[in-house]
């Protein structure tokens, strides 16, 4: 099956679907300008996640956590959702899609619409307290001020290496899998357990769409190409 016939059929599954929802991952952010983690000019080859993403870092290296976590807030602000976003939202505010999950953090598909978003890795948008856990101001984080209330070291709200996931996001998502119809999922290398078994917590059609399709094979139709030109695509189609 060529490309076209593979957006045809994707957009006829869309139509026919009475639950659908989409899983993004880094894909989906890069077309962004966003830096992925995994790809060879990736933040995860300049910088060893393992030495700033976690726990002990936050604990006990907290200016080398610090100063990688502000780069990345402070980043953000060259960047926007790209049409690949809009068209999502747009979608579920037709009625085609019930939710996206999302194993990205810069809070983009909020941003471009989408009001059902399950963030599977937290957000790096919003800080609270390490020790008490109570909500903080970004600045607040960004000018390395500790917790108003019990002076200890804030952080943003995103999930660490060893953490667990936001338990309320990772079971809204497998629920609606679960019941879904189709599942879409877009630019993820599907690497990263628990959500990479996600996909296969379905009973419905599960679609796959990245660059590169090397990986995952039990998809009943994969797609290669970027998130936002395929989705341009998938919208064409659906307009006619």
């Amino acid at each position: 099956m060529n490309q076209q016939d593979q957006i045809k059929q994707l957009a006829e599954w869309i139509s026919n679907s009475s639950s659908t929802i989409v899983l993004t991952g880094a894909g989906m952010s890069t077309e962004s300008g966003i830096p992925d983690f995994r790809s060879r000019s990736g933040w995860w080859n300049k910088i060893d996640p393992r030495t700033v993403a976690t726990v002990d870092a936050l604990e006990n290296y907290y200016d080398l956590f610090h100063e990688f976590y502000s780069y990345r807030i402070k980043s953000l602000e060259k960047y926007s959702p790209h049409e690949g976003h809009e068209i999502l939202a747009g979608w579920e505010s037709k009625g085609l899609l019930d939710c996206v999950a999302t194993q990205n953090v810069d809070g983009f598909h909020q941003i471009a619409g989408n009001k059902k978003v399950y963030e599977l890795h937290g957000t790096i948008t919003t800080v609270r307290c390490h020790s008490c856990n109570r909500p903080s101001q970004l600045n607040d984080f960004l000018n390395k001020e500790n917790c108003k209330h019990c002076k200890g070291k804030l952080r943003p709200n995103v999930v660490l290496f060893g953490e667990n996931l936001p338990e309320k996001s990772w079971m809204s998502s497998l629920n609606h899998i679960r019941n879904a119809d189709l599942t879409i999922v877009i630019g993820t290398s599907l690497e990263v357990y628990p959500v990479n078994q996600l996909p296969t917590m379905t009973s419905g059609k599960k679609v796959f769409i990245n660059l590169d399709i090397s990986g995952p094979t039990k998809f009943d139709l994969t797609i290669k190409g970027k998130a936002k030109e395929t989705l341009q695509l998938v919208h064409s189609v659906l307009n006619q």
